[in-house]
């Protein structure tokens, strides 16, 4: 028979045992986390440093010659050099650019599919009751690479010698002039409606698939008129087959010195611009996320593409993922209150 004394004995010696056994547990799994944190680290850095070891594509969702895909090929070149690899520019256009959101949403999330988005694509939640893609679940930020103001041109067959008369022009012509833009519900789409707004003045819409279409039409004057991107209407403003009545920023823009802006002549700080960016599809690594932004960020302040994108009349942007991601919600936030107070639905 044992004494109370080897029973409380042996009931702390059982004690200490499971108390030790517990912390060689505790520090196996310790052990085990550091070990996967420090896997999952140099995977991480290894992805990295690997990266790029492929072409990587990257998915613009308007047609060639058009100013955003003007501008994303002068960039690719760029990050070609600088990532030593090929960039394919893969041009889906068609749906305000959600066919090519939607097809980078759905690709690997290993950074050789990206997606050139502009603004369509925080419009497009507000014009459409169903997307088959959720920029904000199914895309992370990259990096804002430009903005590009707006020209308000006119075919030659329009009478009006500035923007005052075809204001007046507008007012009386009800909706026998009619406007062209680069897809319902597209930035050149929702500008041409808030201009139109802030004259007090109607027009007949006429759609393209794209932006380059609708300047060759403007051009032959199969369209009176069209809000479109700078990179696209300077050169044919410049050249005369366009007349170019008005440009959207707050201020004159150096290539069309002459050419006065909306804010001074019919509507007080009225601004438009189409912007772009580059996002990868969800989960994509954070490495690579940053090392891409990293070097978005060195090739626009590289000397000579500002040079060729200013040439272009494009806003050098850049800034950090962190940086690109609150522009989105901003900008998101602003279209939004803007499409349902012009009440614009596509479906």
């Amino acid at each position: 028979m044992r004494s109370n004394w080897q029973v409380n004995h042996a009931s702390r010696h059982g004690d200490r045992k499971m108390r030790g056994e517990e912390i060689v547990k505790t520090k196996r799994t310790l052990t085990g986390i550091l070990l996967l944190g420090a896997m999952a680290l140099s995977s991480n850095v290894q992805a990295q440093d690997a990266y790029p070891s492929k072409p990587i594509r990257i998915v613009i969702g308007f047609a060639a010659g058009g100013g955003t895909d003007v501008v994303l090929r002068t960039l690719a070149v760029k990050l070609g050099d600088l990532l030593k690899t090929t960039i394919v520019v893969d041009n889906k256009p068609g749906a305000n650019g959600n066919l090519a959101n939607e097809f980078v949403a759905k690709a690997p999330a290993d950074g050789y599919t990206l997606a050139y988005n502009t603004s369509s694509m925080v419009l497009s939640p507000s014009l459409y009751r169903k997307l088959s893609y959720d920029f904000n679940r199914d895309l992370t930020p990259v990096a804002l690479t430009a903005n590009m103001p707006l020209v308000v041109g006119v075919s030659k067959n329009v009478k009006a010698a500035n923007i005052q008369e075809f204001v007046a022009m507008l007012r009386t012509a009800g909706h026998k002039l009619n406007y062209g833009s680069a897809g319902n519900g597209n930035i050149t789409h929702l500008s041409a409606l808030l201009f139109l707004q802030a004259v007090n003045a109607t027009a007949t819409h006429v759609p393209y698939k794209s932006e380059a279409p609708v300047v060759g039409d403007l051009m032959g004057a199969q369209i009176d008129f069209y809000v479109g991107t700078a990179a696209a209407m300077v050169p044919v403003v410049k050249d005369g087959r366009v007349k170019g009545l008005a440009v959207t920023s707050l201020r004159r823009m150096p290539s069309l010195p002459d050419i006065p802006t909306l804010n001074e002549t019919v509507a007080k700080n009225l601004e438009l611009g189409a912007w772009s960016g580059i996002m990868a599809p969800a989960n994509t690594p954070s490495a690579i996320v940053e090392k891409l932004n990293t070097v978005i960020n060195a090739a626009l302040q590289d000397s000579g593409l500002r040079a060729k994108l200013v040439a272009q009349s494009t806003e050098v942007r850049g800034g950090s993922v962190a940086d690109y991601r609150a522009f989105l919600k901003a900008e998101s936030d602003r279209w939004t209150g803007i499409i349902r107070a012009a009440q614009v639905t596509l479906d």
